[in-house]
Order: C-alpha cells, then structure tokens, then sequence
C-alpha cells in the first residue's frame, strides 16, 4: 500500500547563523538554500537554546531544556586534559520518562535515520534510530512505502573550519565580508569569515544533492524538509547568548501545506523541531515534552519568549541565562565576578580570538572591540535588538527601559522555576545522584514471557521454548524507563527494532534476541531465547 503521511527530511548545517541569500547577507552563496526558501517558509526569529552544540542538540533530541535534564554542560561524555577534578566522563541521566522523540515516530511506523552527529550529553539508545551511521539514508529502508525520518548534519561550516589548516582554499571574496563592529577590521578576520562563508556554500551544494535526491526519488512532494542551525560560529556568539549564538536559520517546504515564499515572524526555539516533527507526522506529542510544534495539527499558539542558557563549556564553569521576546533580549549572569573570556582551549584556536588577544595586548582594541575582555560582567543585560542588533549597548541601568527589564527579568524566573533549573546544583553533585558509588547503572536485562494456550504470560523462559500458535512473545525490562530493541536476525550487522508490544511469531523456529537500554544507563546484556511454534488443531 502506498504512503500517505509525510516523510520529513531534516537538513541542518552545523554552526550557522542566517549568513543566506534569502535572508538578505549580500555575500552568500546559497543558491539551493534560497530555492528552498522560494518553495517553502521562513522564519526569521528562530533562535536555539543554547550557543553550543552538545546542549543544544540535547534539548533538540528530546524535546526538554538542557537545564531541566542535566545535559546543560559542554561536554559530559569525555574528561578534559588539565582539569582531571571534574566528575567528567558521564553520561547525562534524564528523568525515567525523557525519550528520543524519533523512538515516537518508530513506534508508529516511521523509519528514522541519522548521518550522522549526535553529541546529546547521553549515548544515543541504540532504540531512537533504524540506521546511524555514514550511510545512513532513506533509501535504505525495507519498504519504499515505509514513511521515514531523515537526518542529515553537515558538518562542514563547523567553528573548526575557520582554522587556516581546515580551508586551505577560500572561494569569497575577504573584502566583500561586513564585520561586527566588535571584530577588528584585519586580514586575519576577515579570512577567518571568508572560510565560514565557503563552507556554507559547500553545504548548500550538499543540501541541493539532497534536494535532487527527493526528486529523483518522486518523493519532493510527500515530503517536509526542515532546514536549521545547532548554533552560531563566532567569537562573542559561540557558546553565548547573544543573538550571533543562538539566532539560527529555519526553513520548511511542506507541498501543499506552506505557501512558497512566505515568511512567519512567529518566535521559534530549537526545541521546538521534535515537537514539530511530530505534529507533522501526525503522533502524538507526549505531554512531559517542554518544547512545542509550531506546525501540523498540533500546532500551539505562537510563542511569547525563547530562552537559553550557558554552563560550563569545556574546562571553565559559568552560569548565564536569557529571555528574548521579538525585540528585547535579557541576560542575566550568576557569575558577574567572572571574566568573559575563561580558559577554553578549543575556542582559543579560533583565528579571529587569536587576532583579539594580540590586539588587546597591544591596547589596539576600540570599545565595541573591548566587551569581550572585560574582566566583570554587569550583573544583568537589556538589549533592543531592533535599534542594537549586534547587542552592544546594555540598557539594563537605563530608566526608560525598567519596565522591560522588569518583565522580561520576572519571565525569566518563571521559566526557571517551571523547568527546575539544575544549573542550582553542583555538576559533581548531580552526578553522585545519578551514578552511586561513581559507577554507571546498568540497564536491567529483557526478560521474555510467552503467551500461547498454555502459557498464561505468568512466567518468564529461558534458552528455549516450544509454542502452539497462534501466539506472542512478549519482552519486559525491569528498569523504570527503560527502551528495548530486538531482532530476529543472526549476526552483528543486524537491524534492531524497537519494541512496542507482543510479538506475533511466524510457525516455525526463530531466535529472538533483546537488549534493553535508559538514557544514561549502560546498556543491558543481551538475552535471546530460541523458540519453535508449532500451528494449533
């Protein structure tokens, strides 16, 4: 039978702000992005909610705040070199009910993909994708009819590809390129920027092969892309909460359904996609989910605020949090003591911070130039990102501005309390609540019970078992929360389904093997159970 719900096809480019065509950037090559544009809708308020990838994606994956499931930190899962006093490498432990939203769309039908990136705070259950890998892609499921979710990460506009080493050829002219007017104007920026806009444009080639992919499929038209950002790129944006982070690029096609070359001014968060993904396949958005669709039938009503937050990153530990309505942008610092810059290696191997440092030891910074190496931070900020939109002027003392400061300060607060902030807790200690005795819990292992004219489903069995059909096998994990897949196929190279209830077993013998896995739990070991049915009088 032929597919009638929507294939979405997701399309992200790693560490991009709207530096397109379509949203005016002279500079841009972006042909097969502005294509998109033309032939769907754009939202030019769309921000994430976090400047840096691993909590951002995070919150993307599962639909919840980094700050309310504890993968708020950047990152959790390796230890870094000078600071071994960190309760660094751990897997983030989200409450018992917090998914992978794709685990939804498995359930009901969808064949989800990803190639490749993942970087959640928590290794991703082996239950949340058919296929993650390079070769991952929609054309790999069993059933052409099947309905899929595709993911695609380009990673070649990452931060990194700014370093000289990592773009040896520059194809934008470095002069044609406006600055911040916080960057110096020197040769070295502007090259640096000249990389980040020829990785865009080589992933703009790559998203039109996609695009044609969909085509040559006869797909385009019963599928919604999505196109967005983790993040932004850029010093005083990466890993902040200034718009150069966390404003992203968002564009969809749905045939039919979005009128070409409209443009929504509605406020959208990150957080919102999974949601959003969900709504448009028609599944039902869980309830414990704080993000929400802004489209399909479950669409909510347009959003007030978007939020984010910033911990710590790498070696150095901060707390910021920000509020931000169409225009006004708050941000408040729980460590206004601190420097802006702390000691993050991996940002110092930016060629453009690099070029700031040398400048501001030679006293040869302007003022916009200086906010970054102000050795305190204001307790808050207030922007008007309309009459500021690279946010330089704080009006968070300004009179005539206190009763935004006030609103957007009192919103702020509110958010806290409904996500619970766990940026309130020590990371060692939130740790210590998820891994007693500093040893990671084990998903417990699947247990098989079958259910036929003589087994009730009372009991669970071991190593083999004979059946009269009709019947079912079902498989139960002790663990609160946990996920399970299984397969019926023999070897590693294998495709694990997820499990959703009873199996119906063809006559015959089969080998059913399980594991089962929680996020943030080590995965359990692999049960199986041989079992031959033989067909009922």
């Amino acid at each position: 039978m032929t597919n009638t719900r929507s294939n979405i096809l997701w399309i992200s480019f790693e560490d991009t702000n709207p530096f397109y065509g379509c949203y005016g950037d002279p500079v841009a090559r972006t042909p097969h992005v502005d294509r998109l544009a033309a032939e769907g809708c754009r939202w030019p308020n769309a921000f994430s909610t976090a400047g840096v990838c691993a909590p951002a994606r995070s919150a993307i994956i599962t639909g919840m705040y980094a700050i309310s499931i504890g993968t708020h930190h950047m990152r959790t899962t390796h230890s870094n070199r000078y600071t071994a006093g960190m309760p660094t490498p751990y897997d983030a432990v989200p409450p018992h009910y917090v998914k992978c939203f794709t685990e939804y769309l498995r359930a009901a039908g969808y064949y989800c993909t990803n190639n490749v990136k993942t970087d959640y705070q928590f290794t991703p259950p082996r239950t949340a994708w058919d296929e993650l890998s390079t070769e991952a892609h929609w054309r790999n499921r069993p059933d052409p009819d099947q309905p899929f979710f595709a993911v695609f990460n380009l990673t070649r506009s990452h931060e990194s590809g700014m370093w000289p080493e990592n773009c040896p050829e520059i194809t934008v002219d470095p002069a044609a390129i406006q600055l911040p007017p916080y960057f110096p104007d020197t040769p070295k920026v502007r090259e640096a920027m000249a990389r980040m806009y020829t990785h865009i444009e080589y992933n703009d080639r790559i998203l039109g092969e996609l695009l044609q992919q969909l085509e040559e499929d006869g797909l385009a038209d019963n599928t919604v892309v999505f196109h967005w950002s983790d993040h932004g790129p850029l010093p005083r944006g990466k890993r902040w909460p200034y718009d150069s982070g966390i404003h992203v690029p968002l564009i969809v096609r749905w045939p039919g359904v979005l009128a070409p070359g409209s443009v929504n001014e509605q406020l959208v968060s990150t957080i919102d996609l999974g949601p959003t993904a969900l709504s448009v396949a028609g599944v039902a958005i869980p309830g414990h989910m704080q993000g929400q669709a802004f489209l399909g039938d479950q669409a909510a009503p347009p959003r007030e605020y978007i939020y984010a937050s910033r911990d710590r990153h790498d070696e150095a530990y901060d707390m910021v949090r920000a509020v931000r309505d169409k225009r006004f942008k708050y941000i408040r610092h729980f460590c206004p003591e601190k420097p802006y810059l702390l000691w993050i290696p991996y940002r110092n191997h930016h060629p453009i911070l690099q070029e700031m440092w040398r400048l501001h030891r030679e006293g040869a910074l302007t003022d916009p130039q200086q906010l970054l190496f102000q050795s305190s931070r204001p307790v808050e900020e207030l922007y008007d990102t309309q009459a500021d939109p690279w946010e330089i002027h704080n009006l968070a003392d300004d009179l005539a501005y206190r009763p935004e400061l006030e609103r957007l300060r009192a919103a702020l607060e509110r958010w806290r309390q409904e996500v619970g902030d766990l940026g309130e807790v020590d990371e060692a200690e939130m740790v210590r609540r998820w891994y007693p005795d500093g040893v990671q819990p084990q998903t417990a292992p699947p247990l098989f019970i079958p259910i036929d004219e003589a087994n009730p489903g009372q009991e669970p069995v071991e190593g083999t078992v004979n059946l009269t059909g009709p019947s079912l096998l079902q498989i139960h994990c002790a663990t609160q929360g946990a996920s399970i897949a299984y397969t019926l196929e023999a070897g590693a190279d294998v495709r694990w389904r997820l499990y959703t209830g009873p199996i119906a077993l063809p006559p015959g013998q089969s080998t059913v093997r399980a594991r089962a896995v929680r996020i943030g739990y080590a995965e359990s070991e692999e049960r199986s159970v041989r079992v031959t049915v033989t067909a009922g009088d």
